[in-house]
């Protein structure tokens, strides 16, 4: 069966403009780290791509490294875009990332230009599109110097094999070294993903280097911030209230960094018990409240969320319908994450 979009597709979204750009993302972005490898379902996912794009989602984040296993997300989203979306390339923002293992030897991961060329060659080749609109760093290599990584980046957008650049993981210091070389060599960079969320909050932390912390240095930069993991990889949800479900993130056992059964202690459960009952009273899922807690901030300019349903990013989605929160429930928030 052929798809057609939603006519409707966009009253039902907020987009937000990426730092100084000329950028507009969708408030909920959906990112395809988990749910879209070789153990998940083709149909699942093919509808909830369906979903995303017609309640307004039209930005797509993967990674080489997405699946499991690597580079199965790219080919199976590549197989739905063929089949699905070619006649909405111009409204889609597509971005993939480079910088964690890949393949053995020296050129497999990291942020060498060759490295950082090749995986992207490859991305390309496994999701069938000429260009992504935006290829990211994924995260700082110790041992290339960030003008090799950066150079890289510019290359690529020389090349017109992304629109824009990115950067991943990057803490305060080296965001804003990466920001100034970019800015120098006349590719700003779009944006930025760091992990955020109620339970991860790194980015709100002074970095002495500069005396700044992440959020304050992309939004001086000029530069768009998006945040995953929003929900804590499921802990920001009911999923783990009444114990561990076999087909949950720790009942699966996924790899890739997925939450693991050590994140489930006793002092994170009975904050996220609290939280909930939080969410009840603003009449709010629990991981939409986590999610508007997150877009709260003018500076984030969209939320990644993964979806393991059309109904679970359906859920996420409707976070945008509430985003203002009183001084209360702020200091309420506060407290139980002491």
């Amino acid at each position: 069966m052929s798809y057609t979009a939603a006519a409707d597709r966009y009253s039902k979204m907020q987009y937000r403009r990426s730092g100084k750009s000329g950028i507009m993302l969708p408030a909920i972005s959906l990112g395809l780290w988990q749910n879209f490898g070789e153990p998940d379902d083709m149909n699942v996912f093919r509808q909830t791509l369906h979903t995303a794009f017609d309640n307004g989602i039209t930005h797509f984040d993967l990674a080489n490294n997405y699946g499991p296993p690597a580079g199965e997300a790219e080919i199976n989203f590549g197989k739905v875009f063929k089949q699905d979306f070619t006649a909405y390339r111009d409204e889609m923002l597509i971005s993939t990332k480079a910088g964690y293992y890949m393949w053995p030897g020296p050129y497999g991961e990291w942020g060498s230009k060759k490295y950082l060329v090749s995986s992207l060659d490859q991305s390309l080749k496994r999701m069938g599109l000429e260009y992504v609109d935006i290829f990211y760093h994924h995260r700082p290599d110790p041992n290339t110097p960030l003008e090799e990584s950066m150079a890289a980046l510019d290359l690529i957008v020389r090349q017109g094999k992304a629109l824009y650049a990115g950067i991943s993981n990057y803490p305060a210091d080296k965001a804003a070294a990466a920001f100034k070389i970019l800015q120098q060599l006349g590719t700003p960079c779009l944006i930025h993903q760091p992990k955020y969320s109620m339970l991860e909050r790194w980015v709100e932390k002074k970095n002495d280097a500069v005396n700044k912390n992440l959020l304050e240095v992309v939004d001086e930069s000029g530069v768009g911030c998006i945040v995953f993991s929003p929900l804590a990889q499921g802990l920001l949800t009911d999923k783990y209230l009444k114990g561990i479900p076999a087909d949950s993130r720790v009942g699966r056992k996924l790899p890739n960094g997925a939450l693991t059964e050590n994140g489930l202690n006793e002092s994170v459960l009975h904050k996220v018990a609290a939280l909930n009952e939080l969410a009840k009273k603003r009449n709010q899922t629990m991981a939409q409240m986590a999610i508007a807690w997150l877009l709260k901030d003018q500076r984030i300019t969209s939320v990644l969320v993964g979806a393991s349903s059309s109904a679970q990013l359906l859920n996420s989605i409707a976070a945008v319908n509430n985003i203002d929160f009183t001084a209360e429930e702020l200091y309420a928030i506060e407290e139980i994450l002491k």
